[in-house]
């Protein structure tokens, strides 16, 4: 096929940063190679022929999708009639899967192969869409190794290819040039909080991180990376949150994660990047009640993911837990997650304890088990995913 026609979709930042690594590996191989579909900056700039720019349609949160219905609409809309026009030879489809699945349905009927990375995690809840994915999904490519075998046993062909985020180095700034670019004293221990990167998600857990912090004392140094997308307007709420020279906002959340001694972090990716760097830490979660209670009463585990609930009647939540099928990081969900609590989950994380070398041990086999059982990274198995399909 001299001049293929490669449609991809992804809608949020992590998915724009897979698909520009993919329009680049792929172009390495296919010079002639012509990429359209939804996509963010970087793929634009890595050569995509956006159709849809993601930043348009990527809304968060109830009021946000209801303000912006009208332009959503005019999106799909716009997206397929080019997937009907331009006839593409095979569709990427990244996470994203309110859309994506949406378009996976028009691809499927046109006879387009749907190779889907990053799957939507309808192994906790959402189970009715499995059906979509089996009926619309040529090959899922899976970044968490118990997904695998759920879709493979539900008659999905899916393949493991490793997480990205366990693919990365380890950064490589000091101790002392972060120390000094900060304003740390390299003689402190430094304890990193990640409240999350989304305004809700911050005003929800960072009071509590704060707390925690006040609870531990000065005798630490506390390290909270701002996400490049939180406004000036939120950052400065955050500082007035924790005004105490105690507390420092910096950039690199994986450098302050490496370099701190212990973490707490907001159930979500973040989760996964201590995971993989190995810092011992405490998970914490909170959200409406209404919304918990809600997600209790949702979220149910296949065989495939043995989790049995928790004192207070909560399954775990975080990544590391079901990936290493146990539960090796404390979770503070909902009315557990005080600071009082946090504290005293750190506190044997910060000390030379059985507790702290347990859990680094559990968190390297963890960071294994993410790790590609192949030679190659994760972008090199959809690339090849892309040829086969193409051939």
């Amino acid at each position: 096929m001299k001049s293929p026609l490669i449609f991809l979709s992804a809608g949020e930042a992590s998915g724009d940063h897979y698909g520009a690594e993919l329009i680049t590996a792929l172009r390495a191989v296919l010079p002639e190679a012509r990429f359209t579909g939804l996509g963010g900056t970087a793929m634009e700039a890595a050569g995509q022929d956006r159709v849809i720019r993601a930043e348009d349609v990527a809304v968060m949160g109830i009021t946000e999708i209801l303000r912006h219905i009208p332009t959503i609409l005019r999106s799909y809309k716009t997206l397929v009639e080019s997937i009907k026009r331009q006839r593409p030879d095979v569709a990427v489809l990244i996470d994203f899967p309110d859309v994506n699945f949406r378009l996976a349905k028009h691809l499927k009927r046109m006879g387009v192969p749907v190779i889907w990375f990053v799957s939507p995690q309808l192994w906790a809840w959402k189970r009715k869409r499995l059906r979509w994915v089996q009926q619309r999904v040529a090959k899922m490519l899976t970044i968490f190794p118990f997904e695998q075998p759920f879709y493979a046993n539900r008659g999905v062909q899916a393949e493991f290819v490793g997480h990205p985020l366990a693919e990365q180095p380890l950064p490589t700034v000091s101790r002392e040039a972060y120390a000094t670019r900060y304003a740390l004293n390299p003689h402190k221990q430094w304890v990193a909080l990640l409240p999350g990167s989304r305004g809700g998600e911050i005003d929800a857990n960072l009071p509590g991180l704060v707390h925690a912090a006040m609870l531990l004392g000065d005798a630490y140094e506390y390290l909270i990376p701002v996400a490049p997308t939180v406004s000036h307007d939120r950052r400065d709420q955050m500082r007035s949150r924790a005004r105490s020279g105690s507390f420092h906002f910096v950039e690199d959340a994986r450098a302050a994660l490496m370099h701190s001694r212990a973490a707490v972090v907001a159930s979500g990716t973040a989760t996964v990047q201590a995971a993989v760097i190995g810092t011992p830490f405490v998970v914490v979660y909170r959200v409406s009640n209404l919304t918990f209670r809600m997600a209790k009463a949702l979220v149910k585990y296949p065989p495939e993911i043995p989790a049995e609930v928790d004192e207070h009647g909560n399954l775990p939540i975080a990544m590391v837990n079901l990936i290493a099928r146990r539960r090796v990081v404390p979770e503070l969900l909902q009315d557990q997650f005080t600071g009082a609590n946090v504290a005293a989950a750190l506190k044997p994380l910060l000390a030379d304890t059985p507790q702290r070398e347990e859990q680094i041990e559990a968190l390297a086999e963890v960071r294994r088990r993410l790790l590609s059982p192949t030679n190659r990274t994760a972008i090199e198995s959809l690339r090849d995913a892309v040829l086969e399909a193409l051939s």
